[in-house]
């Protein structure tokens, strides 16, 4: 297929973008380069892209474009909870506009990265599949939640839309986050030796590496029309659902040297939710996720290792509520986040 994977230059799409193109497909970007230079160690070279906002996308720039893969959001909670217009603006409204062009261009499949943390504050009690009650206590969860229902009401029999729910991701990236909870527990661990823990450490969360969200993204595009159409799955493997307690003692026990730390300063943390991956399995057999949270710990405390990794950057570059802020003080981003000179 032709695809258009939009935030292709993100911590997700530089992961991505070679798992398409390996599986045959002719890969696309599309990124306004919000991210691009936040980089720790080599980078793949990037597919053909448009540097093009989110919110400005053409329906020319979508003419023969078979599949679109859309990664591309203001992530994550923080960021949402600052700027929740400008969340729902780029998240919601931008991203179903983007569905309504593709359908328009003649796209025949959508898949949207959605996530787990659409069911909010369900609780530990019992895993929640995909027809769970949603319970969003964020802007960003919330406006994934508008996506999705958006998208089912633009499908027909020639347009089939499918929400991947991903769980918290994790795993090492060429375009690094720091700010998501494993990624954030190595870095603490091998910058200062400890995996500090800011709420009570109760919560749990599902997680899931990368490159299984790639694998289950590939999955996705080329599976039969009447197992996707419409569907949403969430995206993981249920032996990553963890407490942040326990996630943090997988990192002591994968970074020789390091000590527990629960602080409990940031509170108690109402999204807690453990998640059913059933319905993946059925949809997708061929995606197998792989990747276990103490493999992970292990990969990116070796790349942290190998490439690096200073305590500015870990603060600053690869954290991307703290990015954002930063370009926008030296005047690179003007108050919508678009670029400034960008066409």
């Amino acid at each position: 297929m032709r695809v258009l994977l939009t935030g292709h230059q993100g911590y997700l799409g530089t992961v991505m973008a070679p798992v398409l193109a390996a599986a045959g497909h002719e890969v696309i970007g599309l990124d306004s380069g919000l991210f691009a230079d936040c980089v720790l160690g080599p980078v793949p070279d990037d597919p053909p892209g448009l540097p093009v906002d989110l919110r400005d996308v053409t329906a020319d720039q979508l003419s023969g474009v078979d599949a679109v893969v859309h990664l591309a959001a203001l992530s994550n909670d923080p960021l949402g909870s600052l700027a929740p217009d400008l969340t729902y603006d780029v998240n919601h409204h931008a991203s179903v506009r983007l569905a309504r062009l593709a359908k328009e261009a003649g796209v025949r499949r959508f898949l949207y990265a959605s996530t787990c943390s659409v069911y909010g504050a369900a609780g530990s009690d019992d895993l929640v599949g995909e027809d769970a009650p949603l319970r969003p206590v964020t802007p960003y969860a919330e406006s994934k939640v508008r996506v999705e229902g958006d998208l089912v009401d633009l499908a027909d029999d020639d347009f089939t839309p499918v929400s991947l729910r991903n769980a918290t991701a994790f795993g090492f990236s060429p375009r690094l986050r720091a700010d998501i909870v494993l990624n954030n527990l190595v870095g603490h661990a091998h910058l200062a030796g400890e995996a500090r823990v800011l709420s009570d450490g109760t919560p749990w969360r599902p997680l899931v590496h990368a490159a299984d969200i790639a694998a289950a993204f590939a999955a996705a595009l080329v599976a039969p029309r009447e197992a996707v159409h419409t569907k949403a799955f969430n995206v993981g493997m249920e032996q990553n659902n963890l407490t942040v307690a326990q996630i943090a003692a997988e990192v002591v026990e994968a970074v020789p040297g390091t000590r527990l730390v629960i602080t409990g300063e940031a509170g108690p943390d109402p999204r807690s939710y453990r998640v059913d991956f059933s319905a993946v399995r059925v949809a997708l057999p061929d995606f197998q996720p792989q990747w276990t949270i103490k493999a992970g710990a292990v990969e990116l405390a070796e790349a942290y290792q190998r490439f690096g990794l200073t305590r500015p950057a870990f603060d600053q570059r690869f954290t991307r509520l703290a990015r954002l802020s930063e370009r926008r003080t030296m005047g690179s981003l003007d108050d919508t986040l678009r670029p400034v000179g960008a066409p």
